[in-house]
């Protein structure tokens, strides 16, 4: 490989990393191109933590033998248990313990490799293996995502030259580089999701950070909460409290996912969320569904905790639609992406109203009128009720418990 050669894949690959390439096919190009420079390469694959709260990394593979591209395996974390003990035998572990940036494992010379996946290569007739870490500093790091790890094998029987490993050492570097890229996207992408909210993170990705700069929408709203809450929270253990948040509001939350809805705040046991569609009636479809889908699940939940001695609660539910402002609010340096008007009140004091009339889910007037005819049959009224800080009384509904079977 000479250095024109050189130059022109750092230059694909600066290219490609700008462009924000995904991993596995800017992997996958760079080997084709090793290849055709003269670069002996069979196997590759490149490794890098990210920042998510339930995935610790990802890593991306190619094979000269193959014509798909592998797809990239998000791997849990590696602080206990079977994922540990996989690490510790890996050779980046042991690399990582000696402080070596690349360690040179001739396959075909050893009579046993004690490192997972080369321990393998070996016997699937590679021949030489080379394995770097390109670290990255303090300014450059990203919660774990420290370093990037890559390992380069060869099926050639004298293994690779002193040339070719020469030009990995130049060329890796910027690799190292047009991934971290990739992943730094990605990362911010995932924490806008995991703390605003998939429509919301989205929004904000995209640009929409401006104060005062909202949107005037009409969307289904979700206000739920959970049943004697303080109580329980003064009564149970303190290291109790945050497991009995997480399963209730982690089930609250699936719910609402799995079926479109973008949840837009936790407010200590309290869900606001939103569901937006081009049509009210499927907005309210997806809201009704996300709410009989909750219900399956707290019943598992709750067997499963009673069978753990631990304590349960119900969800009380609100749902409404109107128009609401849809964007930032806050200060030049503290914002909030979420809604607020008349209708978001409306739907906060809704719910509140299962407790003083015990009904685990109350509809505005608005939302039943806004659901499907067959949905709208299984609607009852309770009545019209003056709620707090809301100028007119408002008609509520539940669902009928004779014609709910669901």
């Amino acid at each position: 490989m000479n250095n024109e050669q050189i130059r022109d894949i750092v230059l694909w690959l600066s290219e490609e990393g700008l462009k924000g390439l995904e991993e596995p096919e800017m992997l996958a190009g760079f080997c084709e191109k090793c290849r055709a420079a003269g670069i002996d390469l069979a196997r590759a694959q490149g490794l890098i933590d990210t920042l998510h709260p339930e995935f610790e990394g990802r890593a991306f593979q190619w094979n000269s033998e193959s014509d798909v591209t592998p797809e990239v395996v998000q791997y849990a974390s590696t602080v206990g248990g079977e994922a540990l003990t996989n690490w510790q035998r890996s050779i980046f572990y042991h690399m990582l313990t000696a402080q070596e940036p690349e360690r040179r494992v001739r396959l075909a010379h050893e009579p046993s490799v004690p490192y997972q996946v080369l321990d393998r290569l070996k016997d699937e007739g590679h021949t030489d293996c080379v394995n770097m870490i390109h670290h990255f500093t303090d300014r450059g790091r990203v919660g774990e995502m420290d370093c990037f790890y890559s390992y380069w094998t060869t099926r050639r029987q004298s293994g690779f030259t002193d040339e070719e490993i020469a030009a990995l050492r130049i060329l890796l570097p910027t690799l190292a580089l047009a991934v971290k890229t990739t992943s730094c996207v990605r990362i911010i992408g995932t924490l806008a999701d995991v703390y605003l909210g998939a429509d919301a993170g989205r929004r904000v990705v995209e640009g929409s950070i401006v104060r005062g700069e909202a949107e005037r929408i009409e969307t289904v709203m979700w206000f739920s909460d959970l049943r004697n809450y303080t109580r329980i929270s003064d009564t149970a253990a303190p290291e109790e409290i945050i497991p009995f948040l997480n399963d209730y509001s982690g089930m609250v939350i699936s719910a609402i996912h799995d079926h479109g809805g973008s949840v837009l705040k936790l407010i200590g046991d309290g869900v606001l969320a939103i569901f937006n569609a081009e049509e009210p009636k499927t907005a309210c479809t997806n809201a009704i569904a996300a709410e009989r889908q909750l219900r399956r699940m707290l019943v598992a939940l709750n067997a499963r905790r009673e069978e753990q001695g631990k304590p349960t609660t119900d969800v009380y539910l609100g749902l409404h639609i109107g128009e609401v402002f849809y964007g930032n609010i806050g200060s030049q340096n503290r914002l909030d992406f979420t809604v607020v008007g008349p209708a978001v009140n409306e739907v906060s004091r809704i719910a509140s109203m299962c407790r003083s009339i015990e009904r685990q889910v109350i509809m505005s007037a608005d939302f039943v009128e806004a659901c499907p005819q067959q949905l709208q049959a299984d609607a009852v009224s309770l009545g019209r009720f003056a709620l707090r800080g809301i100028a007119r009384a408002k008609e509520l509904f539940t669902w009928d418990p004779e014609l709910l079977t669901d």
